[in-house]
Order: C-alpha cells, then sequence, then structure tokens
C-alpha cells in the first residue's frame, strides 16, 4: 500500500478511531483516509494527419499513475493498543493534524495515553450518531452487506439484495446493555428502548457461573453446551399436556430452572449455553415488541456481543422468528464491528463530504467476513494484533439504480449464485484457479518494458490464488459467492500489483484488423435484402455464430418487430473489441439509427478482459464516423451518444450503474456472456430488451439446457 499522501482535512480528524470500552477481547477499530497512487492505462488518439495510417497502430497508448481515495478500516486487539497508536503516528498523523476523533468507551479510558502518546487532542463524538452515520454509509454503499443468520440450512449466510431506499429500519446494538434505535432517514433517529440485560450481562454472569473471564472462551464454552440440562422446558412442567395448551414441549419455560431441583453440578458449556439463550431470548422479544409497535420489519443487530459469532447470531435468529411469528427477520451486517469508526470518520470529514460519492469494496484489500486476511502471517498477526481490514475506493462517478430496471428492489444481477450451489462453486473456482497461470503469463507480457513485471504478476497470482482458499472454504467472505464477484476481485488483484490493463495491446490490434474491415463489411449487409440484412445484422452481434432453431424462433419475433414502428432510443451495453463491437455492434447501431432510432452506446469505464472502455469507444467512433456518413452525421446531431456505465467488470450490475437513461429509451441491448448470461440472464426490465450471447463454456451450456457455441437470443417485452 502507498501512504503517500493523506487529506489534509486531518486538522479537523481525517484519522477517527473507534476504541470501544472492555479489555481482553475488545477491539479498536482504526479508520483513517488515503490517497493512493496506481497506475491506469489510458488512449489517446495518433494524430494521422500525412500518414499512411493503414501502418500506423489506431492509437497510443501509456500507462500512467493516478490518485484515487481510498478509505481503510483496520481492527487491532486491544491489547495491541501502543501498536495501534504508534501506526497512526509513523503514518497518519502530520504538522496540520490537531485532532482525533473518537468514540466508544475506549475514547475516555484511553484518552490520556491517545493524546500522550500522538501530542493531539480527543475530540470525542457522541456513539450512537457514529453508528447510524456508519450503518447508512455501509447499507448504501456495500452490495450484499446485509445478512440473514440459517444455521441449520445449506447455506448459513443469506445475503440480502441492497434496496434502494434503506429507511426505516431498527438498529439493536448490544453493548454491554442493549439500545434500541429507530432510524427513519439520514439525520432523523430516535432511541426508543433499551435494557440493562446485554453482552454484560452474559459476560458478567458468565464469569461468575465459569470462572471464564474471556468473552469469546464463553461463546466457545456455550456453542458446545446442551441448554436442556439446565433449563426447564414446557414439557417438564406439563408432560404431555402442552400439546393441548398449543405449546411446543421443547420450549425453555424457565431458564435455569432445573438448579433448583438437580443435586448435581452442571458443566460449564450448559451453563453458558443456558444463559446465552436467556439473555438473547429477552433481547429478541424486546426488539420484537418494538418493530411492531413502530411498524418496522427490518431490525438490524450490532455490537461486540454479535461480532459475527454463529452462536449469537443464530439464537438471536431464532428468537426473533420466535416471537415474531416469522414477520419480523433478524438481519445482520458484514462490517458492523466499523460501524461506530466509519461514523466518527465521516463526522470528521464532513467538510470533505465523502456521502455525495459513491464507495465500492476493494477485494485484494479486504479480509472478508469471519477470514483473517491472508496477507497477514500468524507471526505478524501476534506482534501487531491487526486480524481484520476492509478498504473501500472512491468511485469516479456516483452510481445509481438504472431507471429502465422493472423492479429495482427484486433485482438480482447474477444467474448463478455460488454461495448456495456448492457443485457450481467447486466448478468455478477450479476454472478461476486452473486459468490464473495463464492470467499472470499475460498480465507479465503486457508490460515487455518494465523490469519488475515478472515479479508483480507473480505476487498477483499468488494474492489471488490465496483469495480462492479463503472463498473455498469461507465462501461467504464477501457476500454472495458469483462469477462476476471473482471476475472483480481478480481486476482488484491485477489493479493493486499495476496492471491496470493486461489486454491493451491486444484490443489495439484487433480494433485496427476489424476497422480495416468495417467498409466492405457495411458494403454487404447493404447489398442484402431487408429480411436477410436483418437476420445477418443480428449474426453479426453474434460474432458469425450459427443460430439454432430456438434462437431461430425468437430471431423470427424481434424481425415481425422491426417491421413495426422504429423504437425511439436503443440503450446498447457493449462487450468486446475489436471484431465485436466494430463489425457487430456498429453496423447495429447503424441500422437502428437508418430506422430513426436514437442510440446510447455504454461502454466499461474502466478495462477488464479485453472489453472495450469508453475512452477506446471514443476513438473507434471517430474512425468510424470518417468512413461513415450515418455514424457521423447521428455523432453531429447527438443522435449518438458515447457514455461510460461507471464500471470496470466484464459483467454488469445494473443497480449500480452510471447510465442514467434520460431520453425515451425503450430498448435495452445487453450482449456478450459476462453481461447476458452470468449477470441480467433473468434481469426484467421496463422496456423491450435484446439479450446476445454465445454459450463459450460447455458446463454452462449444460445447466442452462444447451451445448457450447449455441447462441442464447432473447427478445423479451415487457407485461402490460
Amino acid at each position: 500500500k502507498m501512504l503517500c499522501h493523506f487529506s489534509p482535512s486531518g486538522a479537523a480528524g481525517s484519522t477517527p478511531v473507534k476504541i470501544p470500552a472492555g479489555a481482553g477481547g475488545s477491539l479498536t477499530k482504526l479508520a483513517y483516509y488515503s490517497t493512493v497512487q496506481h497506475k491506469v492505462a489510458r488512449v489517446r488518439s495518433f494524430d494521422h494527419s500525412g500518414k499512411d495510417i493503414d501502418n500506423e497502430p489506431l492509437y497510443e497508448i501509456s500507462v500512467q499513475e493516478e490518485i484515487t481515495a481510498r478509505l481503510h478500516f483496520i481492527k487491532f486487539e486491544n491489547t495491541y493498543i501502543e501498536t495501534c497508536l504508534d501506526f497512526i503516528k509513523d503514518h497518519l498523523v502530520n504538522t496540520e493534524t490537531k485532532v482525533i476523533k473518537a468514540t466508544g468507551g475506549g475514547a475516555y479510558k484511553f484518552k490520556d495515553l491517545i493524546e500522550k502518546k500522538l501530542g493531539l487532542k480527543v475530540d470525542k463524538e457522541d456513539v450512537m450518531t457514529c453508528l447510524i452515520k456508519g450503518c447508512n454509509f455501509v447499507l448504501r454503499n456495500i452490495p450484499h452487506e446485509v445478512f440473514a443468520y440459517q444455521k441449520d440450512s445449506d447455506t448459513e449466510f443469506r445475503f440480502q439484495t441492497n434496496h434502494p431506499n434503506i429507511f426505516p429500519y431498527l438498529l439493536v446494538n448490544i453493548g454491554s446493555g442493549v439500545s434500541i434505535v429507530k432510524v427513519e432517514s439520514e439525520d432523523k433517529f430516535e432511541w426508543i428502548g433499551g435494557s440493562s440485560i446485554g453482552g454484560g450481562t452474559f459476560w458478567g454472569l458468565g464469569a461468575l457461573l465459569t470462572k471464564t473471564k474471556k468473552f469469546d472462551e464463553l461463546l466457545q464454552l456455550a456453542s458446545k453446551g446442551q441448554h436442556t440440562n439446565v433449563d426447564m422446558l414446557v414439557k417438564d412442567v406439563y408432560g404431555g399436556a402442552c400439546q393441548t395448551l398449543g405449546l411446543s414441549g421443547n420450549l425453555i419455560a424457565s431458564s435455569f430452572g432445573k438448579s433448583t431441583t438437580a443435586d448435581k453440578e452442571f458443566s460449564k458449556e450448559d451453563m453458558a449455553k443456558s444463559l446465552l439463550h436467556m439473555i438473547s431470548n429477552d433481547i429478541g422479544q424486546l426488539a420484537c415488541l418494538h418493530a411492531k409497535l413502530h411498524n418496522l420489519d427490518k431490525i438490524y443487530f450490532g455490537g461486540f456481543f454479535i461480532r459475527g459469532h454463529p452462536v449469537t447470531m443464530r439464537t438471536i435468529t431464532y428468537s426473533i422468528n420466535f416471537f415474531s411469528k416469522g414477520e419480523v427477520q433478524a438481519l445482520f451486517l458484514r462490517h458492523e464491528g466499523y460501524l461506530g469508526a466509519i461514523g466518527a470518520f465521516l463526522k470528521g470529514a464532513e467538510q470533505d463530504n465523502p456521502n455525495q460519492y459513491s464507495w465500492g469494496e476493494n477485494y485484494a484489500g479486504s479480509s472478508g467476513l469471519m477470514s483473517t486476511s491472508p496477507d497477514v502471517s500468524p507471526l505478524q498477526r501476534t506482534r501487531s494484533g491487526t486480524f481484520d481490514m476492509l478498504e473501500m475506493d472512491r468511485l469516479e462517478r456516483p452510481l445509481v439504480n438504472l431507471p429502465l430496471l422493472k423492479d429495482p428492489s427484486t433485482y438480482i444481477p447474477d444467474t448463478v449464485d455460488l454461495t448456495d450451489d456448492a457443485m457450481a462453486r467447486k466448478y468455478w473456482l477450479t476454472c478461476f484457479e486452473e486459468a490464473l497461470d495463464g492470467v499472470a503469463k499475460r498480465a507479465a507480457a503486457s508490460q515487455p518494458d518494465s523490469v519488475d513485471a515478472q515479479e508483480r504478476a507473480e505476487k498477483f497470482r499468488q494474492k489471488y490464488w490465496n483469495k480462492l482458499q479463503t472463498l473455498r472454504q469461507q465462501p461467504f467472505a464477501y457476500g454472495t459467492l458469483t462469477v462476476r464477484s471473482l471476475l472483480d476481485t481478480r481486476e482488484h488483484c491485477l489493479n493493486e500489483f499495476s496492471f491496470p490493463d493486461p489486454y491493451s495491446k491486444v484490443k489495439q490490434k484487433e480494433n485496427g484488423i476489424a476497422l480495416k474491415c468495417f467498409q466492405s463489411v457495411i458494403e454487404s449487409l447493404d447489398s442484402l435484402g431487408w429480411e436477410e440484412r436483418q437476420f445477418a445484422l443480428v449474426k453479426g452481434l453474434l460474432a458469425g455464430n450459427v443460430f439454432d432453431w430456438g434462437a431461430k424462433a425468437v430471431s423470427d419475433q424481434w424481425l415481425e418487430r422491426l417491421k413495426g414502428p422504429p423504437h425511439k432510443c436503443a440503450l446498447i451495453f457493449a462487450d468486446n473489441s475489436g471484431i465485436d463491437i466494430i463489425l457487430g455492434v456498429f453496423p447495429f447501431v447503424r441500422e437502428l439509427l437508418s430506422r430513426g432510432t436514437e442510440v446510447i452506446l455504454a461502454c466499461n469505464s474502466g478495462p477488464a478482459l479485453n472489453d472495450v472502455t469508453y475512452s477506446e469507444s471514443l476513438i473507434v467512433t471517430e474512425r468510424i464516423a470518417a468512413m461513415d456518413p450515418v455514424i457521423h452525421s447521428a455523432l453531429r446531431d447527438e443522435k449518438l451518444l458515447l457514455v461510460q456505465t461507471g464500471s470496470s467488470s466484464p459483467c454488469l450490475d445494473l443497480s449500480v450503474a452510471a447510465v442514467v437513461a434520460e431520453r425515451q429509451t425503450d430498448l435495452v441491448v445487453i450482449e456478450g456472456m459476462g453481461r447476458a448470461i452470468h449477470t441480467n440472464y433473468y434481469a426484467v426490465l421496463r422496456c423491450e430488451s435484446l439479450k446476445l450471447a454465445v454459450i463459450k463454456n460447455s458446463w454452462l451450456a449444460d445447466r442452462l439446457g444447451g451445448k457450447i457455441f449455441s447462441v442464447i437470443f432473447k427478445y423479451e417485452v415487457p407485461c402490460k
């Protein structure tokens, strides 16, 4: 990581620290902002005036340094508070830094130590305000942040689709006690209840009962215990008569009830489990009553009592399901341990207004849910106390729901959930492992003049391999595991080691070759009859692959539609460089323009595999316009617009697209395996859509009921 420059807002506290109360098992969470220097690939059109352009490259490729904003969140064990403060002093404090933002009980406990060690004034922020700000931030910016826990199902973690409207919700923070907060908007929230019976109660009574002083060890005991040895159940009170009361005999009638009559010692494990159920049931009932009172169906749980522990999530989930009769769901957050730190950071950086941007999780630098960072060896972790990291990069432009989605709240971009499908997960993880050596070689070969390219490529290979092994053991680490997330993680790791566009020279060559064929392809198409030309244009979009009978029947429906009135505006998401965009997409675009349809051509903002980028598309379009009057006049009259998707992925998530179709878009065209099969295969839009791809993977073809190199041609008309 290059912590080369830090925001001058340090004077206002751009280095907030979350220091919760309690020693031993307690944690310090550090949040800070940095600007990170990394390499980006740039393309620039040559000045071809007076030159033989047939023998010149289409455009110039250069690798430049770019500075982007990054948020870092690190957890330290409190026993390493001195190490944490040394890190802050060495890396984050500059001459302009006067104040450090802090929240949590430790802001008071360690105040003198922080001020003495760092020479800074501690500015204590309200805990609840920080928690809410942090919660809103992760709900808005991190896909699959929210999950339900289901211990007895095949998939323990059920991740929720991000809803465009996150409010209202109930936040139940279980620390020493319990705080229940109703959140209605970004700035409107109120404390509506709580209890003195919380995590501190479990810890304190547990220590008295078991003589175990450490919180995590107490939970470990509970996970091995059998509460029925200690608790009195309904069937113990009523015997067989419990059924006439409509109650299950296995319900707890009295926590620790058997201790009054049993003449024996109870095990530490059983007592810890009984205590955990008692505390969880009390909190669950209280939370349910408040949710019903305020007509809320979303309850997020956080605090050190939760902290990602399966045993606490399971008991809380059971309690909520029981008392709400399944009407309210217990929800947890992947990064709930960072909420206070994130909120304190946002408070300290208000003049920079981080909320005006969109932020994306950097999978290369984040350790994931319930997994230690593979980059931190046990020796390093023992020395530093760090064991969990989250990094988020600021995106170039705000991302929003594509307005053309029929129902953004139910939209799921990915076709196969690898978290849920063990067979598919095993197949795809193996695929990515087997392809890794080739990707590393391609990365090194893309920078032949770099003396350390081979070394960086090997570091990339090792890092991505480690990520894949983590995902084999913990497929839920970064939310729902999909082909898209595996591809995105690979791109993040390539960027981390300064390989911004390994396919840049390949794309440059293929674009140049395809452009030389453009005019002859257009002449050939123009010589065809109308119906034959439409069929040829669709085949061109599919790189000339032959239709099977099913796709042919659907394409006939598309031809019938084309005999009707022209579409007002078509939004086309382009896929590959070279033949695909130049000889496939542009002839199709040209035909639509000739019919009187305006066209928005959307390309990736950043590179991914051999996909065409927005900057490349500008140069390609300029060259095509010089050859073709239809494209030329459409550009001049703004009938053809080129836009960025906001993505640097081979796949397409329409719920976070930079494209806002302000024109009267009534046709969306999505092409390519990544965008139309791995994602959006089942996407439902409010307008007509074409999804086109060739299945180039035999396993996927079999899963979808076809053969390898089968054609996907889906023409869909929305229901009235």
